[in-house]
């Protein structure tokens, strides 16, 4: 009797040491988070999850382009800038003309490049400024020059397109590089498809156009979607595709811990929680499923229904998915970037972690016992 007493206090002594000093977890419980609420004197403010909160917490940061990009009018693509190459010909009425060799009525000046300044120089009519006509301008201009040295002159201009209207296409398309601006090109989405169309997964595909210092970006499902956003492109406009770079962590009691990109452009905590193999069955206390992020005053006052918060706030926001409308809840709360969804271990799983590490110190100090009993016995 005396020695299951004694195995029984050795237990109980067992059983205090082990829930004195801890054991390994994956985080706080539900009820140290709770604790460290601004409700209790704590630094972040604990809120649990309703239709209301959902509405004022669901913020979304919107893409899309300022109305100077909206209302930029497509570029003329005849438009001659400076960098464009042109293609002149020209035909004199007489045998022995100015520029035309023997036999041949028609002299060909491919390849004549328009310089910084706008101009061209063109024999017997001189240095011609190019940049700001349109082909039949400057082919005029330039009939009226020579009119005055050979009779009848006819001219014909042709534009090719050169580095004078010129767009950068860079990032996760299939062709980067220098495109000229052309009448097919003269919108984003025409661009983006003479460029090969982009290399990633269109759902999380970003487009970035930067035109001086301004700069607009939109998701390509909306470029498709919505007309208005297929901009004009102007001269010196680059454009990037990227893919979308936001993520969330999860951590707690789910099937994995690890930060996660986000695979579509909205996200909910439901959506989340699948996406890391769902709760871990055996550990998941599915009344304490967290969200916890640093919140624009604007918001957290809405949340609480204040007006006095200045600058982010910490918001814990509670998830049981255990109410009827738990699940709900879950499905209607928007992740954002930079989230950490969090879950919290059963209270079961502790207790489960206690017993089996007493029961496993009390057989050690058994193993110990009767190793010294029969090491004694040895010695009577």
């Amino acid at each position: 009797m005396a020695s299951r007493g004694a195995r029984a206090a050795t237990l109980l002594v067992l059983a205090a040491s082990v829930a004195a000093c801890g054991l390994p977890r994956s985080g706080p419980s539900k009820r140290e988070i709770y604790a460290s609420s601004v409700q209790r004197q704590g630094d972040a403010f604990v809120v649990s999850v309703n239709d209301r909160v959902n509405r004022a917490a669901s913020v979304t940061p919107a893409l899309g382009f300022s109305r100077a990009f909206v209302n930029a009018g497509v570029v003329g693509s005849d438009d001659i800038r400076p960098g464009d190459t042109l293609a002149l010909t020209i035909w004199e009425n007489v045998d022995n003309g100015l520029l035309a060799q023997a036999g041949r009525p028609a002299t060909q000046l491919s390849q004549v490049q328009v310089d910084g300044a706008g101009f061209i120089f063109v024999p017997y009519a001189g240095r011609i400024k190019a940049a700001g006509n349109t082909p039949e301008g400057l082919r005029r201009i330039i009939t009226e020059k020579l009119d005055a040295q050979t009779p009848d002159p006819q001219v014909s201009v042709t534009r090719a397109a050169g580095d004078g209207a010129t767009v950068t296409l860079m990032g996760a398309v299939s062709g980067q590089g220098v495109y000229p601006i052309e009448r097919p090109t003269r919108t984003l989405s025409s661009m983006l498809s003479r460029a090969g169309g982009i290399a990633i997964e269109p759902d999380i595909a970003k487009v970035t156009v930067t035109r001086g210092n301004q700069t607009g970006t939109v998701w390509l499902t909306d470029l498709w979607k919505n007309p208005a956003l297929d901009i004009a492109l102007r001269p010196g406009d680059v454009i990037v595709v990227e893919e979308d770079q936001r993520s969330y962590t999860a951590l707690g009691a789910t099937a994995g811990q690890r930060r996660v990109p986000f695979q579509t452009q909205t996200l909910s905590a439901l959506e989340a929680i699948a996406q890391v193999g769902g709760l871990a069955t055996n550990l998941a206390d599915p009344t304490g499923v967290f969200v916890l992020r640093n919140e624009p005053a604007e918001v957290a006052n809405q949340v609480l229904g204040r007006n006095d918060l200045v600058g982010p706030q910490r918001m814990v926001y509670v998830l049981d998915l255990t109410k009827p409308t738990g699940m709900f809840m879950a499905r209607d709360f928007s992740i954002r970037d930079g989230d950490t969804v969090y879950v919290t271990e059963a209270p079961f799983v502790q207790w489960t972690k206690v017993i089996s590490s007493v029961t496993g110190s009390a057989a050690s100090l058994n193993q110990v016992t009767n190793a010294g009993t029969n090491i004694a016995a040895a010695g009577g």
